[in-house]
């Protein structure tokens, strides 16, 4: 497989492989490092699992992986171990909303007068009589 299709560099997978599960059993497993640059490009992609590139290894494999893995924890340490590496991220992504609102919206239903409160309100003489 060409390496620079690898999602991860050189420093950030040598970060996580302490956290990788070692405790397979039978046939070995294909080349961690290509199985999670399979599963990063189906995720930012948005693809299926079955379109993603051959290089990336078995298609089975790929989602396999990713669901034993998140059933196991092992992405939320993968996670942390590449967010504690240190140093300031290349890029920050802040989002932002803005909702409109109408230009009387502020005042609410019979404008901006004070209102008493309800416990107030619950405590006082009954305002009509009988």
């Amino acid at each position: 497989m060409n390496r620079d299709r690898f999602w991860l560099t050189d420093a950030q997978f040598t970060r996580i492989a302490p956290h990788l599960p070692t405790d397979t059993r039978g046939k070995p497993r294909v080349d961690d490092r290509r199985v999670i640059s399979g599963i990063v490009h189906v995720l930012k992609s948005g693809g299926r699992w079955i379109d993603a590139p051959p290089d990336y290894g078995p298609r089975k494999t790929l989602y396999n992986r990713y669901v034993r893995w998140a059933a196991k924890g092992v992405w939320v340490d993968l996670f942390h171990a590449l967010a504690s590496a240190g140093g300031p991220p290349v890029q920050v992504l802040i989002d932002s909303s803005a909702v409109k609102a109408h230009r009387s919206a502020s005042g609410g239903k019979g404008g901006s007068a004070t209102k008493p409160s309800a416990a107030h309100a619950a405590g006082a003489r009954p305002r009509s009589t009988r």
